[in-house]
């Protein structure tokens, strides 16, 4: 994969639209947790620095798309920008005559934040007039919000083409994201270990698949397990099943088996009777749930062959828990596999978190900043990890 990024080009006296993730949790006008923010702040500063204005860009929420809905406004982010220092103003609108005169007035090393670009339903249509409305705001683009890669929307692919060859780069943001997942996709450091977890299959049937005949092996946890273990005729209690997709866990089992690569299951679980903090829990003796019971995490023979794998790996994607982590009883074999990575990474193996609910599990275990790369990609990283081609980096791409 080849793309431009903000080391390619100069922006002394350019005027930038920057597409970044500003989508961030808004309660009372107040923002709850500024990382989305924050993240970008590299790339923001490198242009502001380097003699650029720039024409900053994102969307909050999911507005109808008719128009200003107060409560997906970015005035509170604008105001917390203000208060960073940044010489910043919140556009009027979106396009047209009068913010282009407010981008066209932009002295270097001032921002002009535009509202919510959700706001218009010309962005998530991609409609071709919106996209060169907004292209006729800057004559460079840096596109730094990932986490919007896969939607082929105005702002994140179909403005792209409207700026002159070489003027649309990848940010910081971005190009760590891409750099980290092409660790993963393009020739991983050997052993490659893929450990899946969450509650069902049909949402990682991507994923599973494009790891077979490139990963090791794959380690699955979480209720997805319990679809994987009914189809082989093994008794689930009242553990959490996708029944139509029992065809599909059984024939998973054969494309890794043809394909080279160990699919393994759990060999024990943790089991209670109900999803409760204070529920009386169990360890099975092998693979099979007891009636009246659940698995809601794995068990100590699971966790045991689970780290040798983990001990082996060079390269190790984690996408997914391995049970019910946010209830202390069933937290231990999702944090134990954390810790255990982060040993891996500590020991030179190159970890990457797959978004989604590990990176809270990462957090809850303490590993977050000995792990290699935690993405923020969410459903984009999904995507590219699935072997899907993302609107907003094929549109950075120069071949």
């Amino acid at each position: 994969m080849s793309f431009r990024t903000l080391r390619d080009i100069d922006v002394k006296g350019h005027r930038v639209f920057l597409r970044a993730d500003l989508n961030v949790p808004i309660q009372a006008g107040t923002i709850t947790d500024t990382t989305r923010i924050r993240e970008t702040l590299p790339t923001l500063h490198h242009l502001l620095d380097g003699g650029a204005s720039v024409v900053l860009c994102s969307h909050l929420g999911r507005p109808k798309g008719t128009g200003f809905e107060a409560e997906f406004s970015l005035a509170p982010v604008a105001e917390w920008l203000k208060a960073q220092g940044l010489d910043l103003k919140l556009a009027s609108g979106l396009v047209g005559p009068a913010v282009e005169a407010e981008a066209a007035a932009l002295r270097p090393g001032q921002v002009l934040l535009l509202e919510n670009i959700r706001f218009d339903k010309g962005e998530t249509k991609n409609d071709p007039a919106f996209a060169k409305a907004l292209a006729r705001l800057a004559d460079t683009y840096v596109d730094d919000a990932f986490g919007s890669a896969h939607r082929a929307h105005a702002s994140v692919s179909g403005m792209v083409a409207d700026f002159p060859p070489g003027r649309a780069v990848a940010g910081f943001l971005m190009e760590k994201e891409l750099t980290a997942l092409g660790r993963i996709m393009d020739h991983p450091a050997r052993p490659l270990l893929a450990i899946m977890g969450g509650s069902k299959v049909s949402d990682k049937i991507g994923i599973i698949r494009h790891f077979f005949g490139k990963a090791d092996a794959i380690l699955i946890g979480g209720a997805m397990t319990f679809t994987f273990l009914k189809a082989m005729g093994v008794p689930i209690g009242n553990s959490r099943c996708e029944e139509d997709k029992l065809e599909l866990a059984n024939e998973l089992r054969g494309e890794a088996a043809a394909a080279g690569t160990r699919l393994l299951l759990p060999l024990d679980h943790l089991v209670a009777a109900a999803v409760d903090a204070d529920a009386e829990c169990d360890i099975t003796q092998d693979q099979a749930v007891p009636d009246g019971k659940m698995g809601l995490d794995i068990g100590p023979e699971t966790v045991a062959a689970y780290t040798e794998e983990i001990r082996k790996a060079k390269t190790i994607l984690w996408n997914g828990p391995m049970g019910v982590f946010e209830l202390e009883p069933f937290a231990s074999g999702t944090l134990t596999l954390a810790e255990e990575m982060a040993d891996a990474a500590d020991h030179g193996a190159f970890v990457l978190v797959g978004g989604g609910d590990s990176v809270t599990a990462a957090a809850k275990a303490g590993v977050t900043q000995r792990l290699g790369h935690i993405s923020t990609g969410g459903g984009a990283s999904l995507e590219f990890l699935s072997g899907m081609e993302l609107p907003g980096v094929a549109a950075l791409q120069t071949t």
